[in-house]
């Protein structure tokens, strides 16, 4: 564990240290000579500080997804915490391999159908080069704005993995997430983000995903839980699920931390008054 805390801190370090020289190297190239007077736009140029800006945001949304993994490893019995870490683990390979080959086409491609999806253009990533995107990501490169965006895709399945924690296959887990990323993820993704008919129509922003990464998780969720009910959610915590409960060792004795026994202690007593 402490190896792990230590590789964490040498990551966060070079991080820092990479968005430094990115935003000095930015800075001498604007002390150069003034460009003459240009009598068209001038085209879209990298800088070096929204570069490293970006670089660092995309770095920790990718953390939220193992962080996930932690939160809802602990909420589940002891025998089922792996495959429940393997459920969100699992999308930073799934997830970016359709994100590659057509989700981010479909997502941010050219407006197709009235604002209702993107168009294939970008398919394989064709296109998505180091210069910046015209419209959408004017100071960075487009594929640094590609990877930014497939961290959103990626922890959006796995958010509503903790509906039906320990109740579904996990080769079901798989064709769901492809097919839900697919059909629900990515057209949501186009209309708000990537000039579809909600954003660029009707002028809506959404800075934090409230409607592109919770509402559609959270609805799937829902329909989730009511598809895959049981007996067991029907049926009050007695004091053995509570220590299964407790079962937060798993998820949060992996950070090395003991909160898992006095949450689950706690939980015990109120359940015995």
């Amino acid at each position: 564990m402490s190896t792990m805390r230590s590789f964490v801190r040498k990551a966060f370090l070079g991080m820092i240290v990479g968005c430094g020289v990115l935003a000095a190297m930015n800075s001498v190239r604007a002390d150069g000579p003034a460009a003459p007077a240009a009598t068209i736009p001038a085209a879209p140029t990298i800088n070096g500080a929204d570069t490293a800006f970006m670089m660092v945001c995309a770095a920790l949304v990718m953390l939220m997804t193992p962080g996930l993994g932690l939160f809802y490893g602990g909420m589940v019995r002891r025998k089922n915490v792996l495959a429940t870490f393997q459920q969100s683990f699992i999308m930073l390979g799934v997830i970016a391999i359709q994100w590659v080959l057509f989700g981010y086409s479909l997502a941010f491609g050219p407006d197709s159908f009235n604002g209702l999806i993107g168009n294939l253009d970008y398919v394989g990533l064709k296109g998505v080069g180091l210069d910046p995107h015209p419209t959408m990501a004017t100071t960075i490169p487009h594929q640094l704005f590609m990877v930014y965006q497939l961290m959103f895709a990626v922890i959006t399945p796995a958010l509503i993995s903790g509906a039906f924690a320990e109740r579904m296959k996990f080769s079901a887990y798989l064709v769901f997430t492809l097919l839900w990323a697919t059909l629900v993820y990515d057209p949501v993704a186009h209309w708000v983000w990537g000039g579809g008919w909600i954003g660029a129509k009707l002028g809506a922003l959404d800075f934090a995903g409230g409607l592109v990464v919770h509402v559609i998780s959270g609805v799937a969720a829902l329909c989730a839980v009511l598809l895959l009910a049981d007996d067991h959610l029907s049926e009050g915590f007695d004091g053995e699920a509570l220590r299964d409960l407790g079962g937060f060792h798993g998820g949060l004795d992996a950070l090395g931390g003991d909160f898992a026994e006095g949450f689950a202690q706690a939980l015990l007593a109120l359940e015995a008054m």
